[in-house]
């Protein structure tokens, strides 16, 4: 392997070429990271020197990047996070700039993976860290048309002493994430053992059609008509392919915001969240029974401006399942017709995230690939 045809070189040469526009990156680490994957090539580790990205400047402690640099996977960078005094989470900063979505210069691309979600979508990297404490790996996935899975709240360590957040990974589809996600969900024991007993998710026994609920706003979200046709068609078409089969299942839960802010606010057994919590416990229960998925709108509403995100909430599909501490992905559904993605979510039930990343890899088989957007957004 020479530096001009590997795959960090080839990372770090598109990170050069496309960053300045994007801004999803604070730092790059050019010279450590083709040393780390000269090493992992001659200690024929797993990922065999696999590039990622990590979010934030604390992302290269994360127990998920420790996995992963276990398993010859190279951290090429730190992604962008919002700024300090954001009032609201769905944007970034970058060294140079605030972040920019790759497919809408003038729209953000979500947050706070930002930079993670753009790094992925412009190719710049195979896949990179996250986490999600209210949406923030769904989020940014959904509105630049990348996969992100937030892993089942406690499966991993998180150093949120809510438990509201989990890790996640992004990558430009559910296949892409599944040799990452494998080494960090694999394992036992410390990150620096690397072990992988975890199947791999093309091999786990799925049958088809799985047995999904869909709810286009949860029983309360507000959602933008066109986000909500884009992702009722998309459902439409997994159903015609065999993909999957509806069930007549209420999906009704009881609005999370409240709920959500006081554990936020170091309140968990306000009567109320506590009330919330428990109802919604109890509805997710009976909907999931038998393995069933559950598809939603990752988001109530397409990107917004950089001016901010409005009244509507882009959380309000999402954070429930912080609450509840159910894994849940975003897979690309589509576009609106002004160019914005529109992620498609989907739940399982706790501690199911292998089954649910074959899951998503079945429903994308059947869905159009992936899109790669123009090179430097577009206004």
């Amino acid at each position: 392997m020479t530096p001009a045809t590997s795959a960090v070189a080839r990372a770090l040469e598109r990170i050069e070429r496309l960053d300045p526009a994007l801004h999803a990156f604070i730092e790059v680490w050019p010279d450590e990271a083709l040393a780390r994957e000269r090493e992992a090539v001659a200690r024929r580790l797993p990922l065999g020197g696999l590039p990622f990205a990590v979010k934030g400047p604390s992302g290269i402690r994360s127990y998920t990047a420790r996995r992963l640099i276990a398993a010859g996977g190279v951290p090429v960078g730190a992604t962008s996070v919002p700024g300090p005094g954001t009032a609201w989470q769905t944007w970034g900063q970058g060294a140079h700039g605030r972040t920019v979505n790759p497919w809408r210069a003038d729209r953000t691309p979500g947050g706070s993976s930002a930079g993670s979600a753009v790094a992925v979508a412009a190719g710049m990297v195979e896949a990179a860290t996250g986490s999600d404490g209210a949406g923030s790996v769904r989020i940014p996935a959904a509105w630049c048309g990348v996969f992100g899975l937030k892993t089942t709240n406690g499966l991993l360590p998180s150093p949120d002493r809510t438990g509201l957040a989990s890790a996640g990974v992004l990558a430009r589809s559910a296949a892409a994430a599944e040799p990452y996600l494998r080494r960090v969900l694999g394992g036992g024991g410390t990150p620096e053992a690397a072990s992988d007993r975890l199947p791999p998710a093309s091999g786990l026994p799925l049958s088809l059609p799985l047995p999904v609920v869909y709810s286009e706003d949860l029983g309360f979200a507000a959602v933008d008509p066109e986000v909500a046709a884009v992702t009722r068609a998309a459902v439409d078409r997994l159903v015609a392919a065999g993909t999957v089969r509806l069930l007549d299942r209420d999906a009704g839960l009881l609005d999370p915001a409240g709920a959500w802010t006081a554990v936020r606010g170091g309140m968990p057994d306000d009567p109320a969240a506590v009330r919330v919590r428990r109802t919604n416990d109890e509805r997710l229960e009976t909907l999931f029974t038998g393995g069933a998925l559950l598809l939603t709108p990752a988001t109530p509403n397409r990107p917004h401006g950089h001016e901010g995100p409005g009244a509507r909430y882009s959380t309000a599909l999402t954070w429930a399942f912080n609450l509840s501490g159910h894994p849940a992905a975003s897979l690309p559904a589509g576009f609106t017709g002004d160019g914005c993605p529109v992620g498609l979510q989907m739940v399982a039930p706790r501690g199911a995230d292998p089954m649910l990343l074959a899951a998503a890899r079945a429903v994308e088989d059947a869905l159009p690939p992936a899109r790669t957007p123009p090179p430097a957004g577009r206004d």
